[in-house]
């Protein structure tokens, strides 16, 4: 299972570009497989991760996640295709359907039938990343297109699926998922069964698994999680991260998280491997002082362990 790091939705180090060019090539030479990095209301994840991609040499790249509504799926291509020459092929593009509060009453855009939406992006999307042409006439997009980015290798396409009927689309669709707000439990008896049939009905290679959750290390589990729900709130309050927080029996975002001293996080980490994570993304949330840093020094110290 590699580990990697999210910035941009947890407070943290310098949110500036040349703070996350500068945080990045930390995570790198500190051995973190990944940076995800989320596309919210500040840097946009694509541009900012092919400036990183420039910047470092190693470290996976990817967006965790850029909302498909507001960007044509040609237009999203020549930018996943254009950070993925400038990282040299590191970069993974993920996305997601967003919410309808933000679609609806901040984009204007209509959600409704969003699973078509995504299936009809997808149609056009991945023969693009895969640096094919396409041609595609659908309810909501009709395509013929053809991209040319000089250096561009193969982009891979994550969904944040969370559904049953996103999750089958995924599977046959797209390579797999990136999730947040979705417990142990979840993953194993219904995010990961339901993506790996339908990538097998489909012929399809075994499917990645990016599971995100909060984490910090801490000696006061349960003021952690209290003060890691309020940080969140709004997580547990958007209908796709509510559905699947009821299904693990959480009550909030901070039922959820990793949290607790070196061996319960061990212990927490460890799980997500065997039920067949493919990808842990941390996402620090540092409720407390010194807790970015204490964190970061474990999940460093995890890593150098797995590589001796």
């Amino acid at each position: 299972m590699r580990i990697g790091l999210m910035v941009g939705a947890t407070e943290g180090p310098d949110g500036t570009l040349d703070g996350l060019v500068a945080a990045a090539k930390r995570y790198e030479a500190a051995g973190f497989d990944n940076l995800w990095m989320a596309n919210i209301f500040g840097l946009d994840a694509i541009n900012a991760l092919a400036i990183v991609g420039r910047e470092t040499s190693r470290i996976g790249l990817g967006t965790a996640v850029v909302p498909t509504y507001p960007r044509h799926p040609v237009a999203i291509a020549q930018q996943a295709l254009t950070t993925q020459a400038a990282s040299k092929g590191r970069f993974s593009l993920g996305i997601g359907l967003s919410h309808k509060i933000v679609i609806e009453n901040m984009f204007g855009f209509s959600y409704e039938k969003p699973a078509r939406h995504m299936k009809e992006y997808l149609e056009v999307l991945a023969p693009l990343c895969r640096g094919e042409g396409v041609a595609f006439q659908g309810e909501q997009y009709k395509v013929a297109a053809q991209l040319q980015v000089p250096g561009a290798t193969r982009v891979p396409i994550l969904v944040a699926a969370l559904g049953s009927v996103m999750l089958k689309l995924t599977g046959r669709l797209a390579d797999g998922t990136i999730t947040w707000m979705t417990g142990p439990r979840t993953l194993e008896t219904h995010i990961l069964p339901t993506l790996r049939e339908a990538a097998k009905q489909a012929g399809r290679p075994e499917p990645r698994v990016v599971a995100g959750f909060p984490i910090l290390l801490t000696n006061k589990p349960a003021e952690a999680r209290e003060k890691i729900g309020k940080a969140l709130v709004i997580y547990g309050q958007l209908p796709s991260y509510r559905a699947m927080l009821d299904r693990e029996g959480a009550a909030g975002p901070g039922d959820v998280a990793i949290a607790g001293d070196e061996a319960q996080l061990r212990r927490e980490i460890a799980r997500l491997r065997e039920i067949g994570v493919t990808d842990f993304d941390a996402a620090i949330t540092p409720v407390e002082d010194g807790a970015y840093e204490r964190t970061l020094a474990f999940l460093t110290s995890e890593l150098a362990g797995a590589r001796r």
